[in-house]
């Protein structure tokens, strides 16, 4: 079973307590259209024209789906896909079109062979991708299709979970996709080592966002009954700036396994 990690752009918090109320409502009352799209949509302009807004930031349906996909999970008797893609939306025409996992992890390794790259059967693993719009990752939901730059250099078009079409971005396979990183467990922080790649959760104000990062220093600290209490300096590598995190901020990138 995957370690859980919020893999979300923007974590919103701003809904007032009448929005969670109606949400509550509607997520015992309509379960069956919190995947749609139009759906959120109806609701997010609902929220955004009441008046009960005035000042506030506008709602977003993006925003809606994540508050109803995080409260899903919460109850394990209800399992509705939450990121699939929506009947009336389809792929940006470049290329073939690529419509389910097994196929988009043929996409990437089609594109990855074609430009001489070795790669394994990539058809049960998860993929992370890097956003070109702020340079952090995001889980991917699935491989549309690929194509290959003048230079010869392969792209494939993602989806990212928790997100729509108008999200979707072109990467570079060999610098913007890998593996999915997996969280460190609190037994696991020997195994972080200074001057290691990490995947960083960074939180500032509503936005929590992971970034690749180095470990700069880390002060080993007693574990106790809440777990690992080390602290770890990071250095993010897309601003160079440092903070002092725990463990339960890092993940292990693919390939930078230690010890």
């Amino acid at each position: 079973m995957d370690r859980l990690r919020p893999r979300q752009r923007l974590v919103f918090s701003g809904f007032t307590t009448a929005e969670i109320e109606k949400m509550e409502k509607l997520l015992v009352e309509s379960s069956e259209l919190l995947q749609s799209k139009e759906f959120c949509q109806k609701i997010a302009r609902s929220f955004s024209s009441s008046s009960a807004r005035a000042g506030k930031p506008i709602v977003k349906w993006t925003e809606v789906q994540s508050w109803f996909a995080s409260k899903q999970k919460e109850s394990p008797s209800k399992d509705p896909s939450f990121t699939d893609t929506p009947k009336n939306e389809s792929p940006t025409p470049e290329t073939s079109p690529v419509n389910n996992g097994h196929q988009s992890s043929q996409s990437l390794q089609g594109a990855a062979s074609q430009a001489g790259e070795k790669i394994p059967d990539l058809s049960e693993l998860k993929f992370e991708a890097k956003s070109c719009k702020d340079g952090a990752w995001y889980d991917v939901d699935m491989f549309l299709t690929h194509r290959f730059l003048s230079s010869g250099e392969p792209e494939v078009r993602v989806r990212f979970v928790g997100y729509g079409a108008e999200d979707d971005e072109w990467v570079n396979v060999k610098k913007a996709v890998r593996e999915r990183s997996i969280p460190f467990e609190h037994s696991e922080c020997n195994k972080v080592a200074v001057g290691d790649l990490v995947l960083c959760l960074q939180e500032s104000g509503d936005q929590s966002i992971y970034y690749d990062a180095h470990v700069v220093k880390i002060d080993r600290k007693t574990h106790d009954i809440r777990g690992c209490r080390c602290l770890f300096l990071i250095r993010y590598n897309h601003d160079n700036t440092e903070e002092r995190v725990r463990l339960k901020k890092l993940c292990q990138v693919s390939g930078q396994r230690t010890k």
